[in-house]
């Protein structure tokens, strides 16, 4: 068995939905954990725009977890009362399931990503989340803006999403690419490459992770469509 990743999104219309989901980021906590078979699992909301902003979207949340196997993924998510309530309030909801091929780094604390042997070599996610120093929260986000306009209109990127689990202070950038290549051109040219040096040469985060995923399967729609059928364009 390897363990699998599913990220969850939630798209909310209404204000009282919108009100609920904002509630149920402490609510959620204790039916999230009695979960059966979850290991690791995190509750998040998101930015505006691209997500890469610090403003809040008060309409799209996420659920991250890791599970045991794939079997176990699919059916939790499905049938977990949580995650029901959620689709139940949602105008629109996506889960992708993925498993690790690379994970370096500390997410509180925890290495929550166990590495899969079963590389596909093909369309990847990556992952990116860090705990911002307090003292450098105006410089960081001054970067954020030239990032996410790039990445905004880059033709490669498939799906891409700022989420966070406390708005400034904790950041989690996900996105999706048709190969390694492409992901790695963008991570190494214009504003993102400019601001991985500051973050290592000036210390930004108290603590960062890494992952990069293989996309096993994915249910649901995002923007009326699955964003895995834009792999098939590209």
């Amino acid at each position: 068995m390897s363990q699998v990743v599913s990220l969850s999104f939630f798209r909310f219309g209404s204000f009282g939905s919108r009100l609920w989901a904002l509630g149920m980021m402490g609510l959620a906590r204790r039916p999230m954990g009695q979960i059966p078979d979850i290991e690791f699992w995190k509750l998040c909301g998101s930015g505006t725009g691209e997500g890469f902003t610090p403003l809040p979207n008060m309409g799209v949340y996420a659920i991250l977890a890791t599970w045991p196997d794939a079997e176990t993924a699919r059916l939790r998510v499905k049938s977990s009362a949580i995650y029901g309530r959620y689709r139940a309030k949602a105008c629109e909801n996506w889960t992708v399931f993925m498993s690790t091929d690379v994970a370096r780094g500390a997410w509180s604390g925890q290495t929550p990503f166990a590495v899969s042997d079963g590389k596909t070599g093909g369309p990847l996610a990556a992952l990116t989340r860090a705990t911002i120093k307090p003292s450098i929260l105006a410089r960081f986000w001054s970067r954020v803006p030239n990032i996410s306009h790039t990445i905004g209109k880059d033709p490669n990127v498939v799906f891409k999403i700022g989420i966070g689990e406390v708005p400034w202070l904790h950041q989690v950038t996900f996105s999706i690419w048709p190969d390694a290549a492409t992901m790695a051109n963008f991570a190494r040219t214009g504003p993102h490459a400019d601001a991985i040096r500051a973050v290592r040469d000036e210390g930004w985060f108290t603590e960062e992770l890494y992952a990069r995923f293989s996309l096993l399967s994915d249910e649901g729609t995002w923007g009326g469509t699955s964003p895995l059928a834009e792999l098939d364009h590209a």
